[in-house]
């Protein structure tokens, strides 16, 4: 019986490590990130540098992770009506993120976190809202992260 116990809760912290890999989380991630999302469909676009997971959320917020050649997810951008859950898309950097402190003036229409490790741009007002967060250490190199980041759709 131990060991069946055991199985069942080494099973759930399998999957509860699965649900929250998105941000620094391997690209197997982005299944179950469209699974929380309830988004319809992956598009994906590769690059010799990184490749592109697109989805869109019911609501119309369009989600896209960005995954290097390792297959890490090092960053992602949201834009659409409503912002997605922080905690699906931030993944294990979301307890950094609500810890951090703030650049600038901040509030429910616009959110600024920028440390060494995590670098995230939140804001918006009602059914127009877009951001961006990324890891700098796992950004490859070679890519402008502005750049990308400016082609948020």
């Amino acid at each position: 019986m131990s060991k069946t116990l055991l199985a069942a809760a080494a099973g759930c912290l399998l999957v509860s490590r699965a649900a929250l890999a998105s941000l620094g989380g391997d690209v197997s991630s982005v299944e179950s990130d469209r699974v929380h999302m309830k988004a319809a469909a992956v598009t994906t676009t590769a690059s010799s540098l990184y490749t592109v997971h697109q989805m869109q959320m019911p609501n119309g917020t369009i989600v896209r992770e960005f995954a290097n050649t390792d297959g890490i997810v090092f960053a992602v951008t949201w834009r659409g009506p409503f912002p997605p859950d922080l905690r699906q898309t931030l993944g294990a950097y979301f307890q950094k993120y609500q810890s951090a402190p703030r650049v600038g003036p901040h509030g429910h229409t616009h959110d600024v976190v920028q440390q060494p490790d995590l670098v995230v741009h939140s804001g918006g007002h009602l059914r127009a809202f877009l951001g961006n967060a990324y890891v700098p250490q796992l950004v490859p190199q070679g890519v402008s992260i502005d750049l990308l980041l400016q082609s948020n759709p």
